[in-house]
């Protein structure tokens, strides 16, 4: 059993693995930038290290300064969070080759799911429904040019080592094609160091629906069931919910048979995501990548099926079995997550940094923060904007609905510009209420505001 686990992260996520580590009575040592020194993630773990300057390549990116912490303090495991490394094949077999335990997936397969192409083929050979496409990357403008007219129009570029909406580009005829392809491998070589690309059918108006799986060491595998993910901005989500109030059962079941046997194919041992398209139709549904780490969007997961996610992770490492078998899961309630970051709406959602004056957090019944906010803070600039995780539960999503904007009304960040006015409006839209938004809801949502309420913002 890890004894004593350093958290490679920092942030609500360093918080909330910290805690869970507690109630495992597992000590924790907390890492730090210097722009980091006042965090609340160093307050709460054991012990702590500054591991670098503010810049995430001199520090949380920085993977011989963060083993080197986990030696010399004596742990015997390393949680890497969401982002950072958390998916970086060469830092969990660096963790690896020191003696350490990687709380996620091996490497191979941290590797096999971060390239979406070979993920893809796995999907495949597990009988796992996925987007028509290439089966190789593409090569060539006139090579993806050629797939793309026997496909049919309109396609989607994506770089094979994405993710983000990263190096992907929509392609509606032959005319857009070079110059798209061409910009796509331009950013996939900025943004992950590798400009190779491949092709889907594009899915217009989809819904985006994850399927939560936790497995062991030991061959079993449990689905959390799913989320609705749908409602992004450019491609980055901007709140959660779950389950998904458009599937039918039937769907429901195949999704998550489907995700269950993906994992058990590829022999997979932690917690992960397996990510779907539903169609239009709300009938089909397609495989489109695997996150193999803990998502932002876990907790909602948790309020609906009382399962403690990290928990659960941090065991499976550890070389315990799961807890829970399928059997003993079951869906309670409705839950919604918000994502409350420091952004100025106004400008386009600029990230914004800046001292919290005053912070005012919601409470109540089912009602749960996410956060390492405090009064006083001072919100640094170099790093991911989102500030705190509203997340709340009730009987129905109608009530859930409710009971959101509630919590929204009660919620305050004063001292730095935030979302939660843009959230707040959200719960009041009309396609939001009725569960029938996909993807491209937000953008429509912003323009419909700035065309005819541009005063919301000002």
């Amino acid at each position: 059993m890890i004894t004593k686990l350093l958290i490679a992260n920092r942030g609500e996520i360093a918080v909330r693995i910290i805690r869970a580590c507690k109630e495992l009575k597992i000590k924790t040592v907390a890492v730090y930038s210097t722009a980091d020194r006042e965090s609340l993630h160093i307050q709460l773990a054991d012990e702590s290290v500054c591991i670098g300057a503010p810049s995430p390549l001199s520090s949380y990116l920085n993977m011989n300064n963060i083993v080197q912490a986990a030696i010399g303090k004596g742990c015997d495991a390393i949680h890497p969070g969401f982002g950072f490394l958390s998916e970086n094949t060469a830092f969990a077999q660096l963790v690896i080759d020191n003696g350490l335990i990687f709380v996620g997936p091996s490497p191979r397969l941290i590797s096999l799911l971060g390239d979406k192409n070979m993920a893809r083929a796995q999907m495949m050979k597990a009988g796992v429904p996925v987007v028509p496409g290439s089966e190789d990357l593409i090569k060539s403008a006139d090579e993806g040019l050629k797939l793309a007219k026997k496909i049919g129009f309109p396609v989607l570029i994506k770089a094979s080592n994405g993710g983000g909406g990263r190096g992907m580009r929509k392609i509606y005829n032959e005319k857009e094609f070079e110059n798209n392809y061409n910009a796509a491998r331009a950013e996939a070589k900025v943004c992950f160091l590798d400009s190779s690309v491949y092709m889907e059918k594009l899915i217009e108006e989809p819904k985006h629906i994850e399927i939560q799986i936790i497995a062991d060491k030991y061959g079993n595998v449990v689905h959390l069931y799913e989320r609705d993910c749908s409602m992004q901005r450019r491609n980055q989500k901007v709140l959660e919910e779950a389950p998904c109030n458009c599937l039918s059962q039937n769907v429901r079941d195949n999704m998550v048979d489907a995700a269950v046997r993906a994992c058990k194919h590829l022999k997979y041992d932690s917690v992960g995501t397996i990510e779907f398209l539903l169609d239009k139709d709300r009938e089909h549904f397609y495989f489109m990548e695997m996150n193999t780490r803990v998502q932002v969007e876990h907790p909602v997961t948790e309020m609906i099926t009382d399962v403690d996610i990290i928990k659960e992770q941090i065991m499976v490492a550890s070389g315990k079995k799961l807890s829970i078998s399928q059997n003993e899961i079951e869906l309670r309630g409705h839950a919604i997550e918000c994502r409350i970051n420091a952004e100025d709406v106004a400008k386009d959602f600029a990230p914004c940094s800046g001292t919290v004056k005053f912070l005012q957090l919601p409470g109540g019944k089912d009602v749960r923060v996410e956060t390492a906010l405090y009064n006083g803070y001072k919100i640094p600039p170099f790093y991911d904007s989102m500030l705190l995780k509203l997340i709340v539960k009730d009987k129905n999503r109608a009530a859930c609905i409710r009971k959101m904007r509630t919590a929204l009304e009660e919620l305050i960040i004063d001292g730095v510009e935030n979302n939660i006015e843009f959230q707040y409006f959200l719960m009041y839209s009309k396609e939001f209420i009725n569960g029938r938004y996909n993807t491209g809801f937000v953008d429509k949502f912003i323009k419909e505001l700035n065309n005819n309420a541009e005063v919301i913002f000002r």
